[in-house]
């Protein structure tokens, strides 16, 4: 994967930073000739049929997403980004029983069952594959669409709102628990439609 996005910006003439530590974002920093920055961030998930996945999280909607000066856990501050991209990387389940016990010579190889098969990769703005809705448990990140037409084509829920309704939306998300903390009985919205009836904003 990676010799490809190094070909990637070798091509471009972009200058290529890969995040200092595991937990920070993004994975990869491309800096253009003219300076600007985009955020590529790699996330993986399974099939769980032919037209859905499980999902991704797309990243934090506290911390540096909130914060845009934060130099903590980012590699630049969320500012200085021009772009924010996501290469999702898609894949089956092996259902075929693996032995992990069993001993493989060097002609066996190619014998040899992957724990994954039948890879597919997108590569979409942020926003457009982004849903209105955290990702899995109670984690505060932002979850990701599910079905394959969507990330394939980047028809997310914000893709016709536009990225400023997507920062706004997230900045301004509160789970039961932050609602709580700010001493309000309920979060001012907790889906997309409840966001714009809130902000008085025409569903484009």
């Amino acid at each position: 994967m990676f010799p490809v996005i190094q070909k990637f910006a070798k091509e471009n003439s972009y200058e290529m930073i890969f995040s200092a530590e595991q937990n920070h974002y993004p994975d990869v920093t491309f800096v253009t000739k003219d300076k600007k920055k985009i955020a590529l961030d790699l996330k993986s998930t399974y099939r769980k049929n032919h037209e859905a996945i499980s999902g991704f999280t797309l990243g934090a909607f506290t911390g540096y997403f909130r914060y845009r000066d934060s130099k903590k856990n980012i590699t630049f501050p969320y500012k200085e980004y021009d772009k924010h991209y996501i290469l999702g990387i898609i894949y089956t389940q092996q259902e075929e029983l693996i032995d992990e016990n069993k001993v493989y010579t060097i002609d066996d190889l190619e014998d040899i069952l992957s724990v994954v098969k039948d890879f597919d990769f997108i590569v979409q703005e942020k926003y457009r594959i982004a849903k209105d809705r955290p990702g899995s448990g109670n984690t505060k990140n932002i979850g990701s669409c599910v079905k394959m037409d969507e990330l394939r084509e980047g028809t997310g829920p914000f893709s016709t709102l536009g990225v400023k309704v997507f920062d706004d939306y997230w900045i301004n998300y509160m789970t039961l628990e932050m609602a709580r903390s700010a001493k309000l009985k309920r979060p001012p919205y907790s889906n997309l439609k409840d966001y714009l009836k809130y902000r008085n904003i025409k569903n484009l």
